[in-house]
This record gives C-alpha cells, structure tokens and sequence, in this order.
C-alpha cells in the first residue's frame, strides 16, 4: 500500500511541476524516449549488421546440398550435418594448418611487440638526433602497402648476404624463401606486417603516462630499462595487449607474406584460399570425373572453411577482453 501511495505521490508531483513549467518536463521525457528508442534501432541495426553474415555462415555451414537448393529452407537447416566441417577440415589440413598458424602467429606477435614496445617507449620519452625524421618513417611504414615493396623483398631474401660475407665465404648468397626466418628478420627490425602502426599507437600510449613516475624512480635509484620493466611496462598491458591481438589476427589472416616467403607451410589463411580448388580435386579423385562444382555447394565449404579459421580469435579474444577494451577507453590520441 505505501509503495502505491509513493508511485501517485510522485505522479501528482511530476504533473504539478509540469503544469508549473509550462509542459516542458513533459516534452523533456517524450524527447528522452525517443532518443532511446532511436539509440536501440541505431545499435541494433549495427550489430546485426556485423552478426547477420557470420549467422548465415553457421546456418549455411550445417546444411546439406540439397538444403541449399531447397527454397524452403532459409536459416534453419532441415537436414542437419557435420559432414561439412569434416570435408573442410581435410581439404585444409585443418590440424596441421593450425599447429603451425599457432606457432607462426604467436611467435612473430610476441616479437613484433616486444621490439615495437621499446621503440614506441623511446619515440615517447627520450631526445636523440633526426628523431622527427624517424618517426616520419614509421608513418611511411604505415602508409606505404607491402606491395610496393614485394619485388625488393623477394630479391633481397631469395639472394641474401650481409655485406657479402656470405659471398665471400660460401661463395654464394643465401636464399631464405621458404623459411621462417625473413618474417623474424622483419619483425625485428620493426619492418614486419603492421609494426609501424603498433609502434604509432603504443607512443601514443607512453606519451598520456606522467613524467613524474618515472621521475620517482630515478629519485630511488633506478635505472633507465630497470624504470622501463619495473614501472612503465606494467602500466602499458591494455595496450600491448591490444597491440599483441591485432599482430596475432593480421599474422594469422596474412595472406601476402605468407605466400611470398613459407611457400608450400600448410598455414590457415593460404589453406582457406586454395579450399574451392582443393573440392574440385578432391571430388575428382573421389568419382574419378572431373565434374564442375556448383557455386552454392562451393561458397559451402568456404564459409565452413572460414568459421573454422575465425573461431580461434574468438576464444583468444574472449580471454584478452578485459585488457582489450580497457585500452581501448583509454588510450587518446594526443600529438
């Protein structure tokens, strides 16, 4: 009974106060009803947006070939299978594949942030000749696609020498294609997939710290790197954590390296590319027919083939969350 009495006591005030101000809080109200319903719509519509092709790749991925050319059937399979995701899985050497994305991307991510976390570190606090020069650099780096260089670097690592040492020892240059080691030479040379970009956004990140914690330090003793470990890279982990997510998904998505320097590694991304070409010869060495593949049957197998490659971003996302979106609010972009 008290509750009811407050909820009139209440409504008998809002209509008082709105008769006393002329119907303004009403319109005050209306207007803020409004902009939430049209804020709903809007994120709905965003999210759905993002979610509605990933959705229709689960739905398509558990659908037979008769489902797909069935007008009937729109989302939700009538034949259910998994059968999809057994084929996909052995036109990509899906285990293999994986093992070494895993191993590549992890690797490459770890040491593209650490080198570009003692970079972007000195680019923030530290003075030293042509440093706008060399920043203006890691902007090139940033702004210049990796095509540009492809035939350099495919020249350089196909017949690479170190100021002719080799050459003058061997008797011959050295060729790296079809190792792994030119993506480590990049990578630590700050030259790797997207390094500039880490680089950009972790100085921006050292840059909003206060001088005065590391002013603390060096008053008790510290050093410069014993400052660097000890206090600020602790206070740096949302955005190397960011930093190191993005590294792993553009490694385990690249494409363009991955073609040009591991060749014939089975890794996820080439894997993918090459899973329509590897249907058609797989149903030919099945039937022993060389039959053409039906483009709802192939775009099938692609999307399987592709939700099998994004789930494991998704669960690696789902633990570095926090941190992610942390660094996300609060990092500012501050020149």
């Amino acid at each position: 009974m008290n509750d009811k009495m407050k909820v009139k006591k209440n409504k008998s005030e809002f209509w008082e106060r709105n008769r006393k101000s002329g119907g303004y809080l009403l319109k005050r109200k209306i207007m803020n009803v409004c902009i939430s319903i049209a804020r709903f719509i809007l994120l709905f519509g965003l999210c759905f947006l993002i979610l509605q092709p990933i959705l229709n790749k689960i739905s398509v991925s558990f659908m037979t070939e008769q489902d797909l050319y069935n007008p009937i059937v729109i989302s939700i399979p009538e034949h259910f299978t998994t059968d999809n995701y057994k084929l996909a899985a052995e036109l990509m050497t899906y285990s293999k594949s994986l093992k070494n994305s895993i191993v590549i991307s992890l690797t490459i991510a770890v040491l593209q942030i650490f080198v570009c976390t003692l970079v972007g570190y000195g680019f923030a606090r530290f003075e030293f000749p042509l440093k706008k020069f060399w920043f203006a650099c890691v902007i090139l780096v940033i702004l210049i696609p990796p095509q540009t260089i492809s035939s350099s670097l495919h020249l350089h690592f196909k017949f690479f020498d170190i100021l002719g040492l080799f050459k003058l020892i061997k008797g011959q240059t050295v060729n790296l294609r079809g190792s792994i080691l030119p993506y480590y030479l990049m990578s630590a040379g700050c030259m790797g997939l997207k390094n500039g970009l880490y680089i950009f956004m972790i100085r921006q990140f050292f840059r909003n710290i206060p001088g005065d914690l590391e002013e603390a330090a060096y008053v008790d003793g510290c050093g410069t790197l014993k400052t660097f470990f000890r206090i600020m890279l602790p206070e740096a982990k949302p955005i190397i954590t960011s930093c190191f997510l993005f590294s792993f998904v553009w490694q385990w998505t690249d494409g363009f390296y991955s073609k040009m320097f591991l060749g014939g590694t089975p890794l996820v991304s080439t894997s993918l590319a090459r899973i329509v070409d590897s249907l058609g010869a797989y149903i030919q060495r099945i039937t022993g027919v060389k039959t053409t593949i039906s483009i709802a049957y192939s775009n099938c197998i692609l999307a399987t083939g592709t939700l099998m490659i994004i789930m494991p971003l998704i669960i690696l996302y789902l633990f570095a969350q926090r941190q992610f979106v942390e660094s996300i609010s609060s990092t500012g972009i501050k020149m």
